[in-house]
Parts: structure tokens; sequence; C-alpha cells
């Protein structure tokens, strides 16, 4: 198994898809060439496959998975269902949103045809605030960007914009307790502005539709027959909410 920089060894430790707790099936076949697959697994982790072959997860937590272990997984350690100390085999590259040293966490990993960075931000736990204890995480795929908030805690700064960059696709922590407050979240949209919206972690339909009420004047909602959505530059407009069914 390859080891990228900053990355740890496997083993060791506007359109919206709102996400719950509930397995997923995996949409089976190549993705078209100029698209990414992005299919819902449970709580904040997805599935991202490139039309190279490329795969990642984000927030892996080793519970559930995909069918074949994906090429690089990604985790933030606020809470213990977005990471864990036991990967399964297969799996090429551990980048997690936090340095175990206490430092600043870097990747900037390319794998076939997908390209996956981090933008590290701030974490509050009961001890106060962690520097750099999480990471925004950035899959790159066929010309669009997606990031993943893992667990956000704060609104961004200035700095953070400038390393994110443009952002097409953004998965959001929409439950407003655990992580940033709904307002404050739905704020951290609008400073990316991106043209899909993912929410996630938000535990329940209630929670779900009042972050889709802060959102619903610049993402009006659509609702998806499944957990899996293929994106590509022509599908990214206009702005809309695209929401799965409760499964």
């Amino acid at each position: 198994m390859a080891e990228a920089p900053g990355a740890a060894p496997a083993g060791a430790d506007g359109t919206l898809l709102p996400a719950a707790f509930a397995p997923a099936l995996l949409a089976q076949g190549a993705v078209p060439v100029g698209s990414v697959e992005i299919t819902f697994l449970d709580h904040a982790s997805f599935l991202i496959r490139s039309p190279g072959g490329a795969t990642a997860i984000t927030d892996y937590n080793g519970i559930e998975r995909a069918p074949a272990a994906p090429d690089i997984v990604t985790m933030n350690n606020a809470h213990s269902t977005h990471y864990t100390d036991t990967v399964e085999p297969g799996v090429k590259y551990v980048l997690r949103g936090w340095d175990p040293g206490g430092g600043v966490p870097v990747h900037d990993l390319f794998q076939l045809d997908m390209h996956v960075r981090n933008v590290p931000t701030n974490l509050r736990d009961v001890g106060g605030t962690r520097i750099a204890g999480n990471s925004i995480f950035v899959f790159e795929v066929a010309g669009l960007c997606i990031a993943h908030l893992g667990h956000l805690h704060h609104l961004l700064e200035p700095m953070h914009l400038d390393e994110l960059g443009p952002i097409d696709v953004l998965m959001v922590p929409a439950d407003g307790t655990y992580a940033l407050s709904q307002e404050l979240m739905a704020r951290v949209v609008d400073q990316i502005r991106p043209a899909v919206v993912i929410p996630m972690h938000y535990f329940s339909q209630e929670r779900l539709a009042r972050f889709l009420g802060f959102i619903a004047d610049d993402y009006p909602p659509e609702w998806l027959d499944g957990p899996t959505i293929v994106l590509s530059r022509a599908l990214l407009s206009p702005r809309r909410s695209v929401v799965s069914p409760e499964r």
C-alpha cells in the first residue's frame, strides 16, 4: 500500500442531497466521461467515483462500506462516527483531517483522475478549541470541485475561502447541534456559493426541513428517487435543492 505525503497508512487508525443513517445500494457501471458519481453511504459518508475508476469515501467509519474497498478514505475525529482505527484491506490511502501529533494536517493526493486536498479548520470540544482539528476535504474530479465540510464548527475566514477556491458541490452537516448552528451553517453555504449542496448529518426529517428552510430561497427543493446522483458541469445549473427520499 502506497502512502501520500501527509497520509496515514491504511490499518492505522445549487443541488441538495440529504443523508441520514441508512445503507445505500450503489450504482453499478462506469461513470460517464466528464461526470462524477456520488452515493450516500451513512451519516456523513459518501462514495465518490470518477470516470477513470478512482474511488473515495468521506468521513469513513468502517460501519457502512462500499462493495469494494475504495482507493482513498478521509476522516475527521470529532466523534467516533466520523473515523475508525480499523480500515478494511485494500484501501490505498487514509487521509486524517487532523494531525495526531498536534500539528496542521496537510494532504495533496493524486489518484488516477481524482485530486484530493484539505483545508484545515478548528474544532471545539470539552477541552476548548482544537486548532486545525477538522479538515474540509476537496475532491477534484472531471472538472468539478466537491467539498466535504466534515465537522465544521465556525464560519470561514477569507484564508479558508482562498484555499478552497470555487466549489461546485458542497456536503454540509445540517444537524445544528453537534456541528455549527443551522443559521450559521446557512451562512457558510452563502460564503461558498456552490451550485450543489448536499445536507448530511441531520438525524431527523424535522431538522432537515428546518435547515432547508434557511436556504430555500437560493436552492428551491427537488426530490431524488434514490441515494446516487451523477453530476457534470452541464447539470450544475440552475441552482436547486435535490432531496433524497428517506430510506
